[in-house]
């Protein structure tokens, strides 16, 4: 006889993270169990819902990504009220902890719905594309266990999502990214990342993504926003910090903590 517990409703998870973001105090992820990535993805749409996130229609910005190509991609809406144009001020923001991540997003240049999601390849879904953008992702967390927390409780809880920071928009054109720099600065500590996506093109995800946002029969509007992944892993930042974020050929983006 297996010794584990059953999955919570998808109800008592919702409520956990409404509570959490109600209140602004982390919650136990022991407290609930959840069973999949399936549930994990219920339980995002029913905080949205709650939250009232996008009572106007479909999400237009959403973050897309995984370990590697071989690896099942995730993805979460984002709340419209933490997506910033850069330079940002986030220093009234509230915040658990405050994971960087250094990334590219890409807008769509017309809708797509489901069946023309279904169809599309990489080509195709690139040719969707019509710019793209220095963003910055500040990671934090429902969960008292943060990073620690198991698979599905970060995927419900929009993968840890906090804020979203996006620079200006350029147009979208080919890139050798496998030789694309990031360069990195966090108070006065800089790195600077080169080929470090994970998926090695940040457009890679798109047909994916498509698919998943669009499955429930919601239509994307052009303009919609995704972005897709980190180059620079996680480092933490503090209170204080100044984080800039610089893709040469690309642009940059900036926010003061």
């Amino acid at each position: 006889m297996s010794n584990l517990a059953p999955p919570s409703s998808d109800a008592q998870i919702a409520q956990t993270l409404l509570e959490a973001r109600r209140s602004g105090q982390v919650a136990n992820a022991d407290a609930v169990v959840i069973a999949d990535a399936a549930q994990a993805y219920r339980v995002q749409a029913a905080v949205s819902e709650a939250m009232g996130w996008f009572a106007d229609g479909p999400a237009r910005h959403w973050k897309s990504g995984g370990p590697g190509r071989e690896a099942v991609l995730t993805h979460a809406p984002l709340p419209p009220a933490g997506v910033w144009a850069s330079p940002a001020d986030a220093r009234a923001w509230p915040f658990h902890w405050r994971g960087i991540e250094a990334e590219i997003a890409l807008r769509l240049g017309q809708p797509v719905d489901r069946d023309h999601a279904g169809r599309l390849d990489q080509d195709s879904a690139r040719a969707l594309v019509d710019a793209m953008t220095v963003s910055i992702e500040l990671v934090d967390s429902r969960w008292a266990q943060a990073l620690d927390a198991p698979g599905w409780h970060k995927l419900c809880d929009l993968q840890s999502h906090g804020a979203l920071v996006l620079g200006e928009w350029v147009p979208w054109r080919a890139r050798d990214w496998a030789t694309q720099t990031c360069e990195l600065r966090i108070g006065g500590h800089e790195q600077v990342f080169t080929g470090t996506h994970s998926l090695g093109d940040p457009s890679w995800l798109l047909p994916q993504w498509l698919r998943h946002a669009t499955r429930d029969g919601a239509v994307l509007p052009a303009g919609t926003v995704v972005t897709t992944g980190t180059w620079c892993g996680l480092p933490l930042a503090q209170a204080g910090d100044e984080v800039v974020v610089r893709f040469p050929g690309v642009g940059e983006a900036s926010v003061q903590l």
